[in-house]
């Protein structure tokens, strides 16, 4: 009987020790994992995901933002009048984002939400113009605007635009560039 007692202990031991050691092993590989791997910060928005450019270690981003291509981006969550948007990137030392072509948010897929960019209506200039005063060029984004009553434009990853009242309130994307 004495005998049996010490042939079932050794096996439940030699099972919790062999248990032990794959625990222990899958712990370690699971720790390497996240400390060797970088992690981009971004904000969980309504629409889009993100997936930053590979390669794009020459800018180091607040948390939040998200590098591509040496510039960092800050796509909000919460909503905003296009002031009310302007006024909190300028708070982040960055500006709403001014697109210089319409793949420059490539890295975003869009599941059809706007956001607020750089470009409003100056009945003054009868004219687009970005936050800086530039005009739009028809290059930047492929739809064509025409002057409307309602005054600021939003923005679809897709390369959708929409003129809306600057009023409304709407997601924004502040950019803020570092070279």
């Amino acid at each position: 009987m004495a005998a049996s007692q010490t042939t079932l202990w050794r096996w439940i031991s030699g099972i919790l020790g062999v248990t032990a050691l794959v625990l222990m092993a899958t712990l370690g590989i699971l720790l390497k994992n996240t400390v060797t791997e970088p992690h981009n910060q971004s904000t969980a928005s309504p629409g889009p995901t993100t997936e930053p450019q590979k390669g794009s270690d020459c800018c180091s981003c607040q948390e939040k933002w998200i590098g591509y291509q040496c510039n960092c981006y800050f796509i909000s969550h919460d909503y905003k009048t296009w002031m009310e948007s302007k006024i909190f990137c300028e708070s982040q030392n960055s500006t709403l984002v001014q697109l210089h072509n319409g793949n420059e948010l490539h890295f975003m897929r869009s599941s059809g939400h706007y956001y607020w960019i750089g470009l409003s209506y100056s009945k003054e200039h009868n004219a687009w113009l970005w936050e800086n005063g530039s005009a739009l060029n028809r290059d930047q984004l492929s739809l064509i605007i025409f002057p409307s009553t309602k005054g600021c434009i939003l923005y679809s990853p897709s390369g959708s635009v929409l003129d809306e009242s600057c009023t409304k309130q709407n997601s924004y994307i502040c950019k803020q560039q570092l070279m």
